[in-house]
């Protein structure tokens, strides 16, 4: 990047991370969303991004990093180009900044290339030649009710929506966990607006399980500026198109989108902008559009993306969350309820959806005992208000028999995690999707009324559940 000294600009007004820069000349001005560089009174360098152009040759930015110590008349000099971040082998293992900067204390990265955070996304839309055609190609997880349910095929958008401490970050970890290790792919992890704990830990994760060295990481955590925690996404999503360029299938992790939704709007209400009726920005579909339509699958390479989404008050109409998972090909939503019957992972299946669970996409037999699976559990539901008032006795035999398939199959569906050994004390176990839809058709059928419904609670395998049955 080049420094244009001549053209530079004065700080005239700092109000926490927006900062104003007055110019000479009008055509000194940069464009939107290019880099501004300044540095603090103790030397430290500050980068801002363009957001509006004002009158009298100002132009306020939003700061991506924090602006204490900033003075007055400090000199910024535009750099003539949007934020650029470094891509290449050499990102694996490392831990980065929004701005493609080494956190993790391991020095300086060497990327030949690098990669404007911003693309036009309408020059990918107008080339239908590039996007993949044919049959999708399903990813095994591991996780019974995920595969059963919620298949993931290669391409697709995954949501997992739900409220606070409801195990959004764990079920995450445990799909890294099981596809990294399991498929040949690589995967890049952006965590946006999230605790910074979190990302220690996630980290020290992936080097105990030895897959460190097949993920990117990407951090914008809840200590930093709304610029931060808002460009964080575009940064991780940049580093997984440059994957995919490379003929790579990308398992593209974000946590938590809702976050850089809520960044934001925090930028709006900054910049003074009139919030809409909701009360998020009025930018609040472009700004999604902008970022989700940049995941998708190319000839020669996909992105998967999984995504975490914070469900503010367990509401599923907050206008945030209904804007995002209108992007989504499934949608896992997490139950309060199930955690606090010690169900986990705690998804609710009758407020979830997926639109890979087709016969064409899961063949017919997968498909046939999915819906027996809900249709069960939709019964079930009705029959467990009138239990709470009438008791279990008073169901007729058929309704009696399906009411405890139904616990059993409930049961059968919780799963021991490898990334909640240490909670749970269970070690964790992976489940190919053969044995969960084997187990869910000898339940359905009735082959294993005889084994009691608590061995089927975090039973794993059919194998183990029925070796159980008879001891």
């Amino acid at each position: 990047m080049a420094n244009n000294s001549k053209n530079a600009g004065k700080v005239i007004s700092v109000q926490g991370p927006v900062v104003d820069v007055k110019f000479d000349r009008e055509e000194d001005m940069p464009n939107l969303y290019e880099v501004i560089e300044t540095k603090s009174f103790d030397g430290r360098r500050i980068v801002l991004e363009v957001a509006e152009h004002l009158e009298n040759n100002i132009t306020r930015c939003i700061a991506l990093a924090s602006t204490l110590n900033l003075q007055f008349n400090a000199k910024a000099v535009p750099l003539g180009e949007p934020i650029r971040i470094p891509v290449g082998q050499a990102m694996f293992g490392r831990i980065v900044n929004v701005l493609g900067e080494p956190i993790d204390n391991k020095g300086k990265i060497e990327c030949r290339e690098s990669s404007s955070i911003r693309k036009n996304i309408s020059k990918i839309r107008l080339n239908p030649d590039r996007l993949i055609t044919g049959e999708s190609e399903l990813l095994e997880t591991g996780i019974k009710i995920i595969d059963l349910l919620f298949p993931m095929a290669k391409g697709s958008k995954t949501g997992i929506l739900g409220g606070a401490a409801l195990g959004k970050s764990i079920l995450i970890l445990e799909l890294i966990h099981n596809i990294v290790e399991r498929h040949k792919g690589v995967c890049v992890f952006t965590g946006a607006g999230e605790r910074i704990r979190e990302g220690n830990e996630l980290y020290w994760e992936f080097v105990k399980q030895k897959v460190i060295d097949k993920i990117m990481m990407v951090f914008g955590q809840m200590n930093e500026p709304p610029g931060a925690r808002f460009e964080v996404a575009l940064t991780g999503i940049t580093l997984a198109e440059y994957l995919q360029e490379q003929n790579q299938d990308v398992l593209f992790f974000i946590d938590n989108v809702f976050r850089f939704v809520q960044a934001g709007a925090e930028i709006s209400t900054l910049l003074g902008r009139v919030p809409s009726e909701t009360g998020y920005q009025p930018t609040l579909s472009s700004e999604v559009g902008d970022f989700q339509e940049r995941i998708r699958s190319r000839e020669g390479g996909s992105i998967t993306a999984i995504e975490a989404v914070y469900v503010p008050a367990d509401d599923l109409t907050d206008p945030a969350v209904v804007t995002i998972f209108s992007y989504l090909d499934s949608i896992m939503v997490l139950s309060r309820e199930k955690i606090q019957l010690g169900l986990y992972p705690a998804i609710d299946l009758l407020l979830s959806s997926s639109g890979n669970l087709d016969p064409a996409i899961v063949g017919n037999a997968h498909f046939g005992i999915a819906q027996e699976v809900l249709r069960i559990f939709s019964k079930y539901d009705e029959l467990r208000r009138i239990v709470m008032v009438i008791g279990i006795e008073e169901l007729s035999k058929a309704d009696h028999t399906l009411y405890e398939r139904a616990r059993k199959l409930q049961n059968f569906l919780t799963q021991p995690f490898f990334s909640a050994e240490v909670y749970t004390g269970r070690k964790g176990e992976y489940v190919p999707l053969k044995e969960t839809l084997e187990g869910c058709e000898k339940i359905i059928s009735g082959r294993l009324d005889s084994i009691a419904e608590d061995k089927f609670y975090m039973a794993g395998g059919i194998g183990k559940l029925e070796q159980a049955g008879r001891e």
